[in-house]
């Protein structure tokens, strides 16, 4: 491989300053766009004619701090060209670094089993050892053509769009933490272009499923019952459902409010909670304790909740997080302003919570069909 040659320039400004920047060639891949670059301003300014002493001082001072940038530089490109830079990283297990990678990242138990399944995938696609130095854009590409044809696991059916999008973005992010952490000096995956994610349909209970599911009991599991009753009233996600504690339930003349820290963004958020949510929470327990004891993320639970909503009547494919659609589904269909429905669901941006509307409107149009005259 060539060697990057860095030289340092200058280039005239208005008000007699010069800035000084360094050239390269051959050009550079930008490690933030992918791009090649020619060009680098360092942000220092010096004085095109220095008339006085403090001005010249100026410059030499900046002048040596430019070239020292410069000169390190240089030093990098060579040491990366010669391998001298990152060998011992190189020989890194990958792998390994990104099973780590995933237990930083996981906020909840959702999200720890999509790294986990990810990292599966990874060792599927790798043979079971992968180093650093064969992680190339090469590599990057046939992980996600791996990810088309995969089965997900201990299934016979093939990965859906979006959780081929989503294991082929824990990559990027491992890859991301890798480069900035300086492992390696350059992300093979930034020029890949993404998997583009599908428009998915939002599973909601309606109003007399709803219903319906309130009537049926769900003895293995009681608390899980309650718990999933409370996300329909109040749209919160199981992560904040798990984790509420007593002290968070606060009570006022008016209504009960809940204040907590969102596990997923950690945004503190308020709260108020109807009289018929508050009824589920049942007799107040020490400050402490949680309100739904015995939640756990689990195949055993997640089975249960399933035969609970089978044993309702109601035929859909049901997950925990269906709930937070049905809140946010029932509180638009019954005419709640969405400025209130998005600051309750604690999103950060009202386009997030515009996606109900499209299934709102799809139900009023079929409402609309129901009545004929012939």
């Amino acid at each position: 491989m060539k060697p990057i040659k860095v030289t340092l320039r200058q280039r005239p400004l208005e008000n007699n300053k010069i800035s000084l920047y360094l050239d390269f060639y051959p050009p550079i891949q930008d490690p933030s766009t992918g791009k090649k670059k020619r060009r680098d301003y360092l942000g220092i300014h010096i004085f095109d004619n220095p008339d006085t002493r403090t001005q010249k001082e100026y410059n030499r001072i900046c002048l040596i701090k430019a070239e020292s940038i410069r000169s390190q530089k240089e030093i990098e490109f060579l040491n990366h060209n010669f391998g001298f830079y990152d060998k011992f990283n190189q020989k890194r297990d990958f792998l390994q670094y990104f099973i780590s990678k995933g237990k930083t990242h996981s906020s909840s138990a959702g999200n720890s089993g999509n790294w986990k399944s990810a990292s599966v995938h990874l060792t599927n696609y790798t043979g079971g050892s992968c180093t650093f130095a064969e992680v190339t854009p090469d590599f990057c590409e046939g992980f996600k053509d791996y990810l088309r044809t995969a089965k997900s696991i201990g299934r016979q059916f093939k990965l859906s769009t979006n959780t081929q999008l989503s294991y082929f973005a824990k990559l990027r992010a491992a890859l991301k933490d890798a480069l900035r952490e300086k492992i390696i000096t350059s992300d093979p995956c930034i020029s890949i272009q993404n998997i583009r994610a599908e428009g998915s349909s939002r599973v909601y209970l309606t109003q007399d499923e709803l219903k319906k599911l309130y009537q049926t009991p769900c003895p293995l599991h009681p608390s899980l019952r309650l718990a999933s009753l409370f996300s329909c009233l109040t749209g919160l996600r199981w992560s904040d459902i798990e984790k509420l504690t007593w002290a968070e339930v606060e009570e006022t003349d008016q209504s009960d409010i809940l204040k907590f820290r969102q596990k997923k963004t950690g945004s503190f958020e308020y709260l108020p909670i109807s009289q018929q949510a508050r009824e589920i929470l049942g007799e107040r327990k020490g400050q402490h304790e949680r309100v739904f004891p015995g939640l756990k993320y689990s195949a055993t639970n997640n089975t249960i909740l399933k035969n609970w909503i089978l044993s309702a009547g109601i035929m859909k494919k049901v997950t925990f997080h269906c709930f937070r659609h049905t809140y946010a589904t029932l509180q638009l269909a019954s005419g709640t302003d969405i400025y209130v429905i998005s600051g309750n669901l604690g999103h950060r941006e009202l386009k997030t919570t515009a996606i109900y509307t499209k299934i709102t409107d799809k139900k009023k149009i079929e409402a609309a069909d129901k009545i004929k005259l012939y």
